[in-house]
């Protein structure tokens, strides 16, 4: 298709893209370099047709755009008001520009460059100051509403919610961050004997729309939730563009954020070409869009079975679906056989490289004790899942607490703050109808009305293979970066960068243990359940972790700490309850002279280090003290104790009782 080589020629088949219309191209530039798509496309997925498929380069290796991690844009008439690239519409003949960052303007031998080679990157300097994460993370509110329940997500779950609560007489607003009512459904498909997930997402969205009682709100992302408030950003485009923070006031909130997709870890995870499978299947089932035309796949959870199928009739050459799984069984892996797509158990990718014509991916053929490596395999598209983690992020900002299911290998959703419930997948259900039925328990729950056990009627294990194990393999000193989630946080697994000679010598240090638990560093939910199954986050302190790192707004590069918002209480909801019923204030200092860090955990003494053993964290800090919350007993002034900031131990002197 001219101008958009990523672009489906599916119009009368399956990934036809449902969100375009075809018949009404359009054009618009972004840093400079012009941009082909269709009327319905975003931003985002109108630079990937046109095949930009790189944002920049990150410790030397390119990484990947996609829809959890493209920059911040802005009109070049407007840079004070930034948009998001995945929820901005394609306004024919607009000029957009990155926010931010270093983009094609940091030098003219780049624009000349784009003239002699078209390039498939943005150009952005990742390893510098740029940062990924939206402005508007930080904007005070600039409107404001009320409801008397708001329900984040507008998934299956989210809607049936939503309608159950209308029904009762209240005031609902129901926020979906995506440009259409359905969430992830449609990729999931349905068992048997259940309404397919086309009849169920028309039938929940003709009610939605029938309820006055109900506001919508698409393109609306929420980024901040405390018990009675949520902060919402959403997009706008009614014949002017525009952007606000709304906050809504609302004494109960159901947060039906659905599942998140676990990167598996190997170096190159996020090389352009490699995708996840919830990624690739809204991409093309949206807007069209599929970079290559043959493409792999290597997965652990079999609804990604569906996917290769969808792509199968799309056109696109299916290679080889490798599970990791050494025996899978599933109705979707069947199906797939009826294909003539080649399946190969117990493979999973060891490391992806660059070339010219796409990637070289390299398997490993892991069964019991028997392991082999597989020689290099050229592909366009490597398509990866690595399972699913209920999406926890917003509880955990809400000041819900979470616990690491050793069997499930997930975080699960423990306490929570009154008048906030989960739904769906958010809860950990699976099928469609648990889903539906938990979104109607929410509400019966919140209103304190007679409740109804959520029925989670599951294939038998024989029939269908839970999902395995994320596949994780050891990082290389020759190969590109493996990262732990494909979101913002961008950490990588640490590299044994000394010779080898070096290493194999017998009085050779090893190397100090790698701790995510002690990092100030930003974790999304996805780096925890990672780091949890590589030891580097100790399993009973995932969900403490989980709940203190994720509140802290995700960058490639520390920034200069804001002043906090006049209303923002001293002590956040998140760690009400970590340290015991009555903890305390105090000042305290360092023992030699030096600045202390927000968010790092107090020790008894410098022999304790994981999180669950904390008596207490650093709330405020100035340039010569700092406020602590700490829950231990009897606290003598003068009194020492540890403090843990990126791993190392620092003294420091609890002074006095904090007062204002």
């Amino acid at each position: 298709m001219n101008g958009q080589p990523n672009r489906l020629d599916t119009a009368d088949r399956h990934l036809q893209g449902s969100a375009i219309d075809r018949s009404k191209p359009l054009r618009f530039r972004l840093d400079g370099r012009t941009i082909n798509g269709f009327a319905g496309d975003s931003v985002l997925s109108a630079a990937l047709a046109s095949g930009i498929a790189s944002v920049g380069l990150h410790n030397g290796s390119p990484l990947a755009l996609s829809s959890r991690f493209a920059p911040p844009i802005a009109l070049a008439q407007n840079q004070r008001l930034p948009l998001p690239m995945a929820r901005t519409p394609a306004i024919d003949g607009a000029e957009f520009v990155s926010v931010g960052g270093n983009g094609y303007r940091a030098h003219w031998a780049k624009a000349t460059m784009r003239l002699l080679r078209p390039s498939t990157s943005l150009d952005l300097r990742l390893d510098g100051t740029h940062r990924m994460a939206g402005p508007w993370l930080d904007a005070a509110p600039t409107s404001a509403g009320t409801a008397d329940l708001v329900v984040v997500g507008g998934g299956v779950a989210g809607m049936a919610a939503a309608l159950a609560a209308a029904k009762l007489g209240n005031r609902v607003t129901l926020l979906e961050a995506g440009p259409v009512l359905g969430g992830n459904a449609r990729f999931f498909g349905s068992q048997e004997g259940e309404e397919s997930p086309d009849a169920s997402i028309a039938r929940l969205s003709a009610a939605v729309a029938a309820k006055d009682a109900i506001t919508v709100l698409l393109d609306a992302e929420v980024f901040a939730v405390r018990p009675g408030r949520v902060r919402v950003h959403v997009v706008r485009h009614d014949g002017e563009l525009t952007a606000d923070v709304v906050e809504i006031t609302a004494p109960r909130i159901i947060l039906a954020t659905g599942a998140y997709e676990r990167l598996p870890v190997f170096p190159g995870n996020r090389l352009p070409g490699v995708i996840g499978a919830l990624e690739a299947f809204h991409r093309a089932d949206r807007h069209g869009v599929w970079a290559g035309r043959s493409a792999m796949l290597a997965i652990a959870s079999s609804p990604a079975y569906r996917l290769a199928m969808l792509a199968s009739d799309a056109g696109i050459i299916v290679q080889k679906i490798c599970d990791a799984r050494p025996d899978p069984q599933s109705r979707f892996i069947e199906f797939s056989k009826a294909y003539g797509i080649p399946l190969a158990a117990g493979l999973a990718p060891v490391m992806a490289e660059t070339t010219r014509s796409g990637l070289s991916v390299t398997l490993q053929l892991a069964i019991g004790d028997y392991s082999r490596l597989e020689p290099a395999q050229a592909v366009e598209t490597l398509v990866v899942c690595g399972g699913w983690q209920p999406d926890l992020s917003l509880w955990h900002l809400a000041g819900g607490q979470s616990r690491w299911n050793a069997e499930r290998r997930r975080l699960e959703a423990v306490e929570g703050p009154e008048g906030i419930r989960l739904a769906g997948s958010a809860a950990g259900y699976l099928s469609k109808q648990a889903c539906l039925q938990s979104g109607q328990d929410a509400v019966a729950a919140l209103y304190n009305r007679a409740r109804k056990p959520v029925s989670e009627l599951l294939i038998d294990p024989i029939y269908e293979t839970p999902d395995g194990a994320t596949p994780m393999a050891p990082p290389r000193i020759d190969g590109p970066p493996g990262y732990l989630d494909g979101g913002l946080s961008c950490i990588a697994m640490p590299v044994d960068t000394r010779p080898g000679w070096r290493r194999l010598l017998p009085f050779a240090s090893p190397l100090p243990t790698w701790s995510l638990a002690e990092q100030k560093h930003a974790l999304a939910i996805g780096d925890v359940a990672a780091g949890v199954q590589l030891q580097a986050i100790p399993a009973e302190s995932a969900g403490i972790v989980a709940q203190e790192r994720s509140a802290i707004h995700g960058a490639l590069e520390t920034v200069p700490p804001r002043a906090p918002e006049p209303d923002l209480p001293l002590v956040p909801n998140y760690l009400i309850g970590r340290f015991g019923p009555h903890p305390v204030l105090w000042t305290i200092t360092a023992a030699e002279p030096r600045a202390l860090e927000v968010g790092g955990l107090l020790f008894v003494n410098s022999d304790q280090s994981k999180p669950h053993q904390a008596i207490g964290a650093v709330v405020r800090a100035d340039a010569n003290s700092a406020i602590a919350l700490i829950g231990k007993p009897t606290i003598v002034p003068g009194e020492g104790a540890t403090l843990r900031e990126q791993g190392r131990p620092v003294a420091v002197r609890l002074v006095a009782p904090y007062s204002r």
